[in-house]
């Protein structure tokens, strides 16, 4: 090999040629310019690399060309979320945009305010200084921990969803972490979140038909803003990227076409967290918080409370149905025949969960009727709908004519119940208000979690009963789950069941 001695003239002129590649890349590429910058705003660590961050940087580089105007990216927590779209990002944006104005918006007042004071360290940085001090400069009295401008009217704020937003609107809306890990199961919470995502946020963008909103989160609940944006289909582009490929997973990239694939079991960031790592977490989180904030999946694969493979199933006598195909706790499919379902019982009953207003934009109503042998316990039909009151009283009229030897029904004792209870007590007999106590919904379904583990209740075939597939699926969001009716009328009678069998065995 030939050794070429460069000149010290000839050695400047060269770092120059590397330098003016590099800061030409950086312009083109925010993936390299992350690369570039992060001694920036972190110089005592090294920089690692993964490939999710090149993916999450080609889809906002899509924002940017305006291929995409709604963009959600879903991701586990300390995976480089914040960086690369909230503070990187926007100084990227800047060096040929400067005059974009970004509003970026988190759960915490502290955490928004750090992305932007982040945002202004990197621009006044000697390395950006030093590339691009020509496209804009800062403007003296407008530069504050929470908002700072440039002279070519671009601007960068910073706020938190109690906080207050400007007069000013934006034309790239970023909106990171908008919920509070510790509160997201607040329903008073979440909602004040998504009141601020749907009738606060659209009108602050400048242009409503360019502008872009970004959303980028770990899920926390069903019902996060994640999981409206999703469920109303409200037309982002979606990136999810779980800690753990629970399928093989497909990644297309929106500019370059790329196609990353993720075999089942891939790990996100082995560098980072590790298979070890990740069931440790699982452990120290539980299966609910894991899968929510790293799987983002609210609800856990195989169910979380409730687990999809517990459940049982009967099918009338002689009738031929296939077995029923579930998944068990290893991810392997297995096969669940149906039993037929016995032709005596010891009792059959009714369980109600009543909603608590007159009116058809409240809870449902659930209705289910039961039927006990022994240890087993067998679900029968399920009602469930929205109802007002009159419709109420009509449900329960119908389901006693068809199951006449439901002698007992079994009312809670809140919201509408006893309102039903009073206008019926002297048309039906059996009606007994139920008190479900100071016990919480997930102590009270905690506590029927035995029965149903042991494999002691049975559904109907879904074959024979479409509802059943919901109701499976209800039962494994739970708690972290819309409307959960239909999982208290079980509780109920289950519970009561329960505690009869504990006076009868202490009598004897």
């Amino acid at each position: 090999m030939t050794k070429i001695s460069l000149t010290d003239k000839e050695l400047i002129e060269y770092e120059k040629m590397v330098e003016e590649l590099e800061k030409q890349k950086c312009e083109k590429n925010l993936h390299f310019f992350l690369k570039k910058a992060w001694h920036c705003i972190e110089p005592a660590v090294d920089f690692t690399d993964n490939w999710h961050i090149g993916a999450i940087c080609e889809y906002l580089q899509a924002v940017t060309d305006g291929q995409i105007k709604r963009l959600l990216i879903n991701m586990p927590p300390r995976n480089l979320k914040s960086v690369t779209a909230t503070v990187m990002y926007p100084c990227w944006t800047w060096i040929n945009n400067p005059y974009k104005r970004f509003i970026s918006i988190s759960y915490a007042d502290e955490l928004s305010k750090r992305h932007n004071m982040d945002r202004r360290t990197i621009i006044e940085s000697n390395w950006y200084q030093n590339n691009w001090s020509n496209n804009f400069t800062l403007k003296d009295d407008l530069n504050t921990q929470r908002r700072f401008a440039n002279n070519k009217e671009g601007f960068m704020f910073s706020t938190s969803i109690n906080g207050k937003l400007t007069g000013d609107g934006g034309d790239i809306i970023i909106l990171d972490d908008p919920h509070n890990p510790k509160q997201a199961e607040s329903d008073a919470e979440r909602q004040q979140a998504l009141s601020f995502f749907t009738q606060t946020l659209p009108s602050r963008l400048n242009d409503k038909k360019n502008g872009a909103i970004i959303v980028i989160m770990q899920r926390l609940h069903e019902e996060d803003i994640s999981g409206y944006i999703l469920n109303k289909d409200l037309g982002y582009t979606h990136l999810c990227l779980p800690a753990e490929a629970e399928e093989k997973m497909i990644i297309q990239l929106p500019i370059s076409k790329k196609e990353i694939v993720r075999e089942k079991g891939d790990i996100l960031n082995p560098k980072r967290e590790d298979k070890e790592e990740l069931e440790q977490l699982k452990k120290d989180m539980g299966s609910y918080a894991y899968s929510g904030q790293y799987q983002q999946d609210p609800v856990p694969a195989g169910g979380g409370m409730f687990k999809k493979w517990w459940w049982k199933y009967w099918k009338p006598k002689g009738m031929e149905l296939p077995p029923v195909r579930v998944k068990n706790e290893k991810g392997e499919y297995i096969l669940i025949n149906a039993v037929d379902l016995p032709e005596k019982f010891d009792e059959q009953a009714q369980s109600w969960d009543m909603s608590f207003k007159n009116n058809k934009d409240n809870d449902y109503v659930a209705g289910g009727v039961w039927n006990k042998k022994g240890a087993n316990r067998y679900m029968i039909d399920l009602v469930k709908e929205r109802m007002e009151f009159t419709e109420s009283l009509e449900a329960i009229r119908k389901l006693t004519i068809q199951y006449p030897n439901a002698r007992r029904k079994l009312v809670e004792d809140k919201a509408n119940g006893p309102a039903v209870i009073s206008m019926l007590k002297n048309e039906i007999s059996g009606l007994i208000p139920i008190n479900p106590g100071a016990d919480s919904k997930e102590a009270r379904a905690f506590a029927v979690t035995p029965v149903i583990e042991s494999g002691n209740v049975y559904l109907p075939h879904p074959m024979i009963a479409p509802w059943v597939d919901e109701f499976i699926n209800n039962c494994a969001k739970f708690p972290k789950v819309s409307h959960d009716d239909d999982i208290d009328q079980m509780t109920q009678i289950l519970n009561y069941w329960a505690a009869e069998t504990k006076i009868r065995i202490a009598i004897c």
